[in-house]
């Protein structure tokens, strides 16, 4: 990741958290994990979402971000924290390693969004990204939105093409959320402050060295899939 994509990134997260008491820095990481836990139990059985399990259990991994924030007038931004799981065929889903999505806008916006959003992690490139804290939507690695049910006139692709697909379930004054653009960058004090310090998202999800019981609801509720 260059220099300025990161600078852009950082300053795209204050944007979004540096106002109010819904900065990330002030969530319980806990209550991060059940609200994803939440999002992501309402969201495969929404009725919305029919194909939604298919890409679920196809997937190397998910992102789960249960709320995002978009608002603003002129100048909007959009983010939130959430956290990523990855699929072992023989361990099954790992602990979560924690995250943030910042990304921003300018337009003619007025009023504020509130989504959750699911993003399955399709290919092995994809997920590299993710772990590398390089993952920008929509470069390197693309994204396409999933299919929001049937005859609803979203892009349905059968054939897991892109890298992530992205699921969102939305209420507020705008008109639809884009994740184009959109940078996934690692929270290192969440992943140190739940397992202990000097663990990675690498750590976490791909070697396993870090495990912290309290997530295993959240595994337990992936399990099926």
């Amino acid at each position: 990741m260059t220099k300025m994509f990161r600078a852009c990134a950082m300053a795209l997260a204050a944007l979004v958290f540096g106002f109010s008491a819904a900065r990330a820095a002030d969530v319980d990481v806990q209550e991060l994990i059940d609200k994803s836990r939440y999002s992501f139990e309402r969201m495969v059985k929404d009725e919305r979402f029919p194909e939604m399990r298919d890409y679920v259990e196809k997937a190397k991994a998910l992102l789960i971000f249960p709320t995002l924030v978009k608002g603003g007038f002129v100048i909007g931004g959009e983010g939130g924290s959430g956290l990523l799981v990855v699929r072992d065929e023989k361990l099954g889903w790992s602990h979560p390693a924690f995250y943030y999505l910042a990304a921003g806008s300018i337009g003619l916006q007025i009023g504020v969004q509130v989504s959750e959003a699911v993003f399955t992690i399709m290919s092995a490139k994809a997920l590299d990204a993710v772990l590398d804290n390089q993952a920008k939507f929509g470069g390197d690695v693309s994204i396409a939105v999933g299919p929001i049910g049937r005859g609803a006139g979203a892009d349905i692709t059968t054939n897991f093409g892109a890298d992530v697909y992205s699921f969102a379930s939305t209420e507020g004054l705008f008109g639809g959320v884009s994740f184009e653009g959109a940078g996934i960058l690692k929270r290192d004090e969440y992943n140190e402050d739940y397992y202990d310090k000097g663990a990675t998202p690498y750590g976490i999800v791909i070697e396993r060295k870090y495990v912290n019981q309290n997530a295993q609801a959240l595994r337990n509720a992936l399990a099926p899939y």
